[in-house]
């Protein structure tokens, strides 16, 4: 297939800029993933959809606050690093602004010295690896100098960084929100729970290719980001009896699917554990775990449009988001949510 079958107009003013006031007041467009037959809803009505025993499953990683700005040593320019993933101890794979002068050797300085690095590798689009040299606790002088990594089609400043948390986020390693997660409330999830709702928990580290948009003509020429995993033994068996007992397994976000199928066995089971994901899930894959899938709405030509467009059917999923549109639905990170179901 084509990166272009992929591709459809949004208008900017759909492009959410601040997360709504209350996370649950979100609109919900419920697909059936089969029949492609569309019901608007809000967010807090999930349940009316849901049904005894089903399995929420939940990334629980956490943003952390890897935006830093500092100094070139040498010649005191102003530079901007989002640390993505730890390679190695304290050398980091980061994504540089204005990366052509930062070459090999190359030493910045953050907050008047706490912090430094030097440039140890050279990647593409703008990529370099970093040795870090710093004193006590790495996490909390991140809190301390680091500022929340938002998209880069979110402009307006962010004034509760916890919004850009799911309200059960764990460890603080990705770059990114699974922003499926966002619309749950404490109260909403306990309210799940007491109506039989069943929940496992995984990790996965979200990068920032998740969101980068496919660049090559054919999408099966596209080279997958790597993403780290965990998934406990407890998860696994809750999934597994879900899935013995023909209970409905539903992803919470893009993240969470691809976590499940990475570590499914041909006989649609969980195998626990812990590693690196580069499964590219495109039209044509056949899923093993995955029921339903609760997810935002995605950017054209990206690897995510293409993973719910193999959930459903592309022609399905365009034309919900055709009308998504037509209803003035928020898109993207801090935007409204969408439920692929077999129900409807």
């Amino acid at each position: 297939m084509k990166t272009k079958d992929f591709r459809y107009d949004l208008p900017k003013r759909l492009i959410a800029q601040r997360p709504i006031e209350r996370r649950d007041e979100s609109r919900l467009l419920v697909v059936d993933k089969t029949r492609g037959t569309r019901h608007h809803t809000r967010f807090k009505r999930l349940h009316e959809h849901l049904r005894t025993g089903d399995v929420l499953v939940l990334n629980d990683t956490a943003v952390r606050r890897a935006r830093l700005t500092g100094q070139n040593e040498k010649t005191g320019g102003t530079i901007e690093v989002l640390l993505l993933r730890e390679k190695e101890r304290d050398v980091f794979e980061a994504l540089a602004k204005k990366a052509k002068k930062v070459r090999k050797g190359t030493r910045l300085v953050f907050g008047d010295g706490l912090l430094k690095m030097e440039c140890v590798g050279i990647g593409e689009e703008g990529l370099r690896d970093f040795r870090l040299e710093y004193e006590g606790d790495f996490d909390f002088l991140l809190e301390k100098l680091g500022e929340m990594p938002l998209p880069p089609y979110i402009h307006e400043k962010l004034e509760d960084a916890d919004r850009y948390q799911t309200v059960y986020s764990q460890e603080k390693k990705s770059a990114a929100a699974p922003t499926a997660g966002l619309h749950f409330t404490k109260d909403y999830l306990g309210f799940l729970q007491e109506r039989g709702i069943g929940f496992a928990t995984l990790t996965l580290h979200v990068g920032l290719g998740t969101f980068r948009p496919v660049s090559v003509e054919n999408i099966e020429d596209h080279e997958m980001h790597e993403e780290y995993y965990v998934v406990s033994e407890d998860a696994a068996e809750t999934i597994n009896r879900a899935k013995r007992e023909r209970r409905r397994v539903i992803a919470v976000g893009t993240t969470s699917v691809r976590t499940l199928e990475t570590v499914a066995t041909p006989e649609g089971s969980i195998a626990p554990g812990s590693g690196r994901s580069d499964l590219f899930i495109r039209p044509g894959y056949r899923f093993k775990v995955v029921d339903c899938l609760l997810t935002n709405f995605h950017l054209p030509e990206s690897t995510l449009l293409m993973l719910v467009s193999a959930f459903a059917r592309r022609k399905i999923i365009l034309e919900a988001y055709k009308e998504a549109i037509e209803k003035e639905y928020r898109f993207f990170s801090f935007g409204d949510a969408m439920f692929l179901t077999d129900e409807l």
